[in-house]
């Protein structure tokens, strides 16, 4: 079946957060455009593409039935990820035991973080950071320890592994959060590098909270490393989550699951999900989940990526060409776009907060980047069609950097 990504999807009505945020005044929303601009959403990671009919299909299928009570988890649930670690990441080894149902990437998130360790207790993370695992930790009364990306000689974010094993000592940590592919930067890391943290972790005896809910979203030519396929240590003290929601937009569904290979880590988890009752599968995730992992689904996929790679190609084009005193790497994974606006803010005598308002009022919709611990930074969705990628970069040209 062929998809058309060259449409832009009419979401009205539907009350999504990523068109109706910027009305609503609510949150961390763009503010709405001056008279004579259309909004261009570009902030909140969903994608504006319709997704696969595989899972249209089966969540129709399963709403045919009119009884909607208590239901049992389908055998189906558990091959369908099966099948797909093993023909799209090339993990071949995990069993229908090692898989477990989360609310959530986060919800999988909170619960590791009661599951091993205690309020006050400090969790390292590197930085720039997801915005949902600041809110996670505070919420839970964790303190976070960042350890900062540093981009090399030659733009590419890399972990500070000296800073990182400092922090590990010094701060007598024991439980950290790895992300893979890294959001907000879009890295996905070299074999090497995994390896190189996951020793550290060892190192210092700690668990790991793996977030590789980007983990089919990969733009370069080097394949996504399983995190918990670097060595045997790693295949037993890592917590994978994964989610089929930012793959194929189906973060309204939710449904994520996590991949634990360790029994002892696998019941902590389950106790502390058990003791809030809120860990409970929907019976339209679980066929969501089952439609997406499908062939037709892989199929959706496909066509997909080459779309976010001509996107992001534009994107950085632009931004080399065109955007003096604006710096960004060229994601190789996720459809994110993290701008570095140090150099232009200092050269305008502007701030991050006017700067992102003049996106705003020509109706760029792009978002905050100091919430992600980017204190000159501008997150952008690159998921549109095409067109309005250009449509938003001829903007920002005119209007903004060089206006």
């Amino acid at each position: 079946m062929h998809y058309d990504f060259d449409k832009m999807l009419d979401r009205t009505g539907t009350h999504a957060v990523a068109i109706e945020g910027p009305r609503s005044g609510k949150g961390f929303a763009p503010e709405p455009p001056k008279e004579g601009f259309d909004f261009i959403p570009m902030w909140i990671a969903d994608m504006n593409f319709a997704g696969p009919q595989s899972v249209v299909d089966a969540i129709v299928a399963r709403a045919q039935h009119p009884a909607f009570g208590y239901f049992e988890q389908s055998e189906e649930y558990a091959r369908s990820i099966i099948r797909w670690h093993a023909t799209r990441k090339g993990v071949t080894d995990v069993r229908p035991e090692d898989i477990g149902y989360e609310n959530g990437v986060l919800g999988g998130v909170a619960t590791a973080l009661r599951a091993f360790s205690a309020p006050g207790d400090k969790v390292l993370l590197n930085s720039p950071t997801y915005i949902g695992f600041t809110g996670t930790m505070n919420a839970n009364g964790r303190k976070m320890v960042l350890s900062p990306l540093v981009p090399d000689d030659e733009g590419v974010w890399r972990m500070d592994f000296e800073d990182m094993e400092r922090k590990l000592r010094d701060e007598n940590i024991h439980l950290a959060v790895f992300c893979s592919p890294y959001n907000p930067c879009g890295r996905v890391w070299e074999r090497w590098e995994v390896e190189r943290a996951m020793a550290l972790f060892e190192k210092y005896e700690c668990v790991v909270i793996d977030d590789e809910i980007w983990s089919d979203l990969v733009l370069c030519d080097r394949p996504q490393v399983s995190t918990q396929s670097v060595s045997r240590w790693a295949h037993d003290n890592v917590i994978s989550l994964f989610a089929p929601s930012k793959t194929f937009n189906l973060a309204g569904l939710v449904g994520s699951y996590h991949v634990i290979y360790d029994r002892c880590l696998r019941d902590r988890m389950a106790t502390v999900a058990q003791a809030t009752h809120y860990n409970s599968m929907n019976v339209l995730s679980e066929q969501a989940l089952i439609g997406a992992y499908s062939d037709e689904g892989e199929s959706w996929l496909e066509q997909l990526l080459p779309v976010l790679r001509r996107n992001r190609d534009l994107a950085c084009d632009y931004v080399d060409q065109r955007f003096e005193g604006v710096w960004t790497f060229r994601p190789e994974g996720t459809y994110m776009l993290f701008l570095d606006c140090a150099e232009w803010l200092a050269a305008h005598g502007r701030t991050l907060r006017q700067l992102e308002k003049a996106g705003w009022d020509v109706g760029v919709g792009w978002q905050d980047g100091a919430q992600f611990m980017g204190p000159t930074h501008v997150r952008m969705n690159l998921a549109l069609p095409t067109s309005r990628v250009e449509e938003a970069f001829e903007r920002l040209d005119k209007y903004v950097f060089n206006a």
